[in-house]
């Protein structure tokens, strides 16, 4: 090492550069070249980046990536962002690098891999199906490394961004910071080293003087992305902290994509809820603390989480047996580095806020703990707004202070007021948010805590974890219909106090119409369109997807090789438990935004459904729910023919079934809506009188499917395609055409289809259940009838048709209870009591046959009040089947009954039960009006009958 030449500094030169004042060497320009990397906190080595690691630049002092655009030739690139999650204990594991696009020295920015998608909606034959077409993505070689002593990077690059220029040599190393404005004169270019380009595709946040930006970096890290067409501005954001809540800017505005506009039927009915859990499900309260007992007592950044924002290179690091430096300059690109708190214990702002001290560290520095001297000594949080010179920084988060201004929920964290230091502390912030002070604990901290106790692979429980989203759901509502996308969803940034979940952290907060804005998120977390199309609501509703399945089951890997899916589910119980739960996430993270939920409230409404049914299996009980999509069964299905079912031996009739499953609720909005409520069995030719609407085409198709025309239903419901070719309700009905006409293959994937895109209702379950029947696959039909019944009893066919395949493996007990679980309430209860009762004794082998089963049946027909006719014929049944099995196994020494028991009051002995049924017999025949019958009755009674010598 040798010494500086700067006049006056006593530091040393260090890989090029003065270790304190941060002056290059002189045989070695400056230059503001990036190492694009993620930085792992557990350790000094920076993982590899993901998939959009090579449009995503240097990371903020939270890992957040910042990304330029496509070049100076596009004017229009846009900042996005991604975050690295921390692995498990084990080690550190490198993500893939899929679809990375590095680049190497002298090339330009790579063409963008744009997918064009479109929503492949169901739609009936002769419409034109969805396709989904993807551009390949090139991929680029990693320049060479530049720096020995550190992994090799895989890109170094200028950051040089749309609409300005590197800053010149010469400029002192404080300032490095790259903004992105819309205009004003360009800077002259530094000179570049050989290993850089001459445009950028990544672009590191700026680091501002002062800002600790390279330390305090949470679980999750967040990166900034420029998806193509939106202008390069990054909003900061803080990093973790169990009760602290911090936001990002919002302003409101119109989206160029609505919220629900893909399904003309989409739900607008709010999920709300008055306490978490919605009186479903029990969630923990997180115990109270006292907010100073959170204050830091030695608020320090650990040296390995200490890096340059600017380049992403380690600094104030140990050298030689002396601590790192808290503060300095980068020996690798100049940038000034600040690890200290700004604000000491006992400070006070504005005459206001008593500083207590620091609590977190986050994207701009140092979040303190502070009490309001003029409301109350209520308790709050500071947050301070950098100043560096940097228009972005200070535009971003003035930004936040904006935004926060305007947002008024309960799942959303309050700012209370902006306030300017009065002490130099103010060369390097224009002020301090004070926000509201959240107590309580991040989703992150419950879930480690959790795995502290019960094992590194444990997850929440799923209902609880499936509470707190739809806690969260409301929330993103809010901030989607006042044009704002939250972007950045993720553990950390949520917190529950008591019995309510609020988000914080809103750092990356954007309105739908910002074209200019960075986009944050996280990798694991973020949409994967996000590079290229930019966020959306349906980017949003991805990362709450997302959000479940980390809190739900282990996740290994879900930031690397399953950034982008998620895992098969015979790996993961919970997903081969909950069916619908896992078509819920395949439709939440689908890779095709137009596939994913098109709401918040959409999204709430499926969750829920989900919910009851995961809770109906945990408690045993069901959970009924009126759908906001569906009717009720019309009618009930498969419960005709008793004797059948009790011999395994039904057999359905598809138009029939067609014509009693739910149908589409009617639209209230629909010019029609009141007629067709008034004319529910309205026919074909009253139909076509009306006015033609497209709920009047749907009623019309239903008319011609319930009278077995199916050619004519076809033929309305294309030209109800060529009106409303988005409406999945016409999908339906295809289905249901399909069912009827015997074409159950096209019938199940189209029922299919709808659950997917509805996993939380039971209409779509109960059609998917019934075709798998007539297809055969009694195993698929019993799991899905099973569902259906346990969620809701008011769904009566499903316990028929669980009974009917339960029988057919002669899982006679199954079968009995099920039947036997058809409430009170129900106008089918009787017949489902004596479908219980003959499945209990008709056609068993003696063998087959206990004389529980003999007893049981007896004791349940006895309450049923029958009349004399089907009660007659009901205990023939059960004399018959008793007397078989008293001549087999039931008889014991000397003819006395083996079992105790007494059946209609006779004991278990095959003499007795012989003269019983030989009464029984001609009971019946008294209750026969059909004098054929009576007659061979009375001969079956006496050919009973013992014979006696005269």
């Amino acid at each position: 090492m040798t010494e500086c030449t700067k006049a006056g500094c006593d530091g040393r030169v260090v890989d090029g550069r003065c270790g304190v004042c941060g002056q290059p060497a002189a045989e070695q320009p400056r230059t503001d070249s990036v190492v694009n990397r993620l930085v792992d906190p557990s350790t000094d080595e920076p993982p590899t980046p993901s998939r959009v690691a090579a449009r995503l630049g240097g990371l903020d002092d939270e890992g957040r990536r910042r990304v330029s655009g496509p070049g100076e030739a596009n004017k229009q690139a846009d900042p996005v962002v991604t975050t690295q999650h921390e692995q498990p204990a084990t080690g550190v594991s490198r993500p893939q690098q899929t679809g990375a696009r590095p680049m190497s020295s002298g090339q330009s920015t790579p063409p963008g891999g744009v997918t064009g998608q479109q929503q492949a909606g169901l739609r009936p034959p002769g419409m034109p199906p969805g396709s989904t077409q993807q551009t390949p993505q090139q991929q680029y070689p990693p320049p060479p490394n530049t720096a020995a002593q550190y992994p090799p990077p895989l890109t170094t690059r200028t950051p040089v961004s749309p609409g300005r220029q590197p800053m010149p040599p010469g400029v002192p190393p404080g300032v490095t910071s790259v903004s992105y404005p819309t205009g004003g004169p360009a800077r002259p270019a530094p000179p570049q080293p050989p290993n850089t380009t001459a445009r950028s595709t990544s672009q590191p946040r700026p680091n501002p003087p002062g800002a600790s930006v390279g330390s305090g970096l949470g679980p999750d890290r967040t990166v900034v992305t420029n998806p193509p067409g939106r202008a390069a501005f990054a909003s900061p954001q803080t990093t973790q902290t169990n009760q602290v809540g911090t936001r990002g800017e919002i302003t409101s505005s119109t989206s160029s994509r609505t919220a629900s506009s893909p399904s003309r039927r989409g739900s607008s009915r709010s999920s709300r809820r008055g306490r978490l859990g919605g009186g479903l499900v029990e969630v923990p309260q997180v115990p109270a603390r006292d907010p100073a007992s959170v204050v830091l007592a030695n608020p320090q950044v650990a040296e390995n989480k200490r890096y340059c924002a600017s380049c992403q290179q380690p600094v104030g690091r140990s050298r030689g047996g002396r601590p790192g430096r808290v503060d300095g300059y980068c020996p690798q690109c100049g940038a000034r580095y600040s690890f200290s708190p700004k604000l000491r214990a006992g400070d006070f702002l504005a005459g206001q806020y008593e500083v207590l001290g620091c609590i977190a560290h986050g994207g701009f520095g140092w979040i303190y703990l502070a009490r309001d001297r003029n409301v109350h000594d209520r308790w709050v949080v500071l947050k301070g707004l950098l100043n560096d010179g940097d228009a972005d920084a200070v535009e971003a988060t003035l930004n936040e202070q904006r935004a926060l201004a305007q947002v008024e929920h309960p799942n959303v964290v309050r700012i209370f007021n902006v306030v300017q230091p009065t002490d130099g502390s103010s060369t390097e912030t224009v002020g301090y948010i004070v926000m509201e002070y959240v107590g309580g604990q991040s989703l992150r901290d419950i879930l480690t805590e959790r795995r502290k106790t019960e094992g590194a692979t444990a997850a929440l429980p799923l209902d609880q974890a499936i509470a707190y989203v739809l806690e969260i759901l409301p929330a993103m509502g809010y901030l989607h219909e006042h044009g704002l996308l939250y972007c950045d969803l993720k553990p950390d940034n949520v917190i529950q106090t008591s019995e309510q979940v609020k988000l914080i952290d809103m750092g990356a907060v954007l309105r739908m119409d910002d074209d200019y804005g960075a986009v944050y998120g996280t990798i694991g977390y973020q949409a994967p369109e996000i590079a290229t199309i930019g966020p959306s609501v349906a980017s949003d509703l991805y990362t709450v997807g997302r959000l479940l399945a980390v809190l739900s089951f282990h996740f290994p890997g879900y930031n690397k090789e399953f950034k982008e899916r998620l895992p098969d589910p015979a790996d993961v119980p919970v997903l081969a438990e909950h069916e619908s739960l896992l078509r819920f996430l395949r439709r939440a993270c689908h890779t095709d935004a137009n596939q994913r939920f098109d709401s918040a409230d959409e999204m709430a409404e499926q969750l829920t459904g989900v919910l009851r049914e995961v809770v109906a299996v945990r408690d045993h009980k069901p959970i009924p729910g009126v759908s906001p999509l569906f009717t009720p069964e019309r009618r009930s299905f498969g419960i005709e023919k008793v004797r059948e079912i009790a011999a395994g031996s039904a057999v359905l009739e598809s138009r029939r079934v067609a014509m009693a499953l739910p149908v589409p609720l009617v639209d209230p909005k629909d010019p029609a809506a009141g007629f067709l409520l008034s004319a529910e069995d309205a026919g074909p030719d009253q139909l076509r009188g009306a006015m033609q609407t497209i709920e009047v085409r749907l009623r019309l198709a239903r008319a011609h499917i319930d009278r077995g025309e199916l050619r004519p239903a076809w033929q309305v419901l294309q030209d109800a395609a060529r009106q409303e070719p988005d409406d999945w309700r016409i999908a339906w009905y295809l289905s249901l055409g399909a069912l009827a006409g015997g074409d159950f293959e096209d019938a199940k994937r189209r029922f299919e289809s709808l659950y997917d895109r509805f996993p939380g209702e039971q209409a779509t379950k109960l059609a998917v259940a019934v075709t798998d029947e007539f297809r055969g696959d009694n195993a698929s039909a019993a799991r899905r009838y099973e569902m259906v019944w346990r969620s809701d009893h008011d769904f009566v066919s499903a316990a028929f048709g669980l009974a009917r395949a339960r029988l057919r493996v002669r899982d006679v007990r199954g079968a009995v209870a099920v039947l036997e679980s058809v409430p009170e309430t129900s106008s089918h209860h009787v017949a489902a009591r004596i479908a219980a009762v003959l499945a209990r004794v008709q056609d068993r082998a003696p063998g087959d046959l206990g004389h529980q089963d003999l007893l049981d049946a007896a004791v349940r027909l006895e309450p049923l009040g029958l009349d004399n006719e089907r009660r007659a014929r009901l205990i023939v049944e059960v004399l018959q089947a008793a007397h078989e099995w008293a001549r087999g196994v039931g008889a014991g020494m000397g003819g006395r009954p083996r079992a105790p028991g007494r059946l209609f009051g006779l004991e278990l002995d095959e003499h007795i039960l012989r003269l019983g049924l030989e009464s029984g017999y001609r009971s019946l025949a008294k209750a026969v009006e059909d004098r054929a019958e009576r007659i061979a009755l009375v001969d079956r009674a006496n050919s009973l009958r013992p014979r006696t010598l005269v």
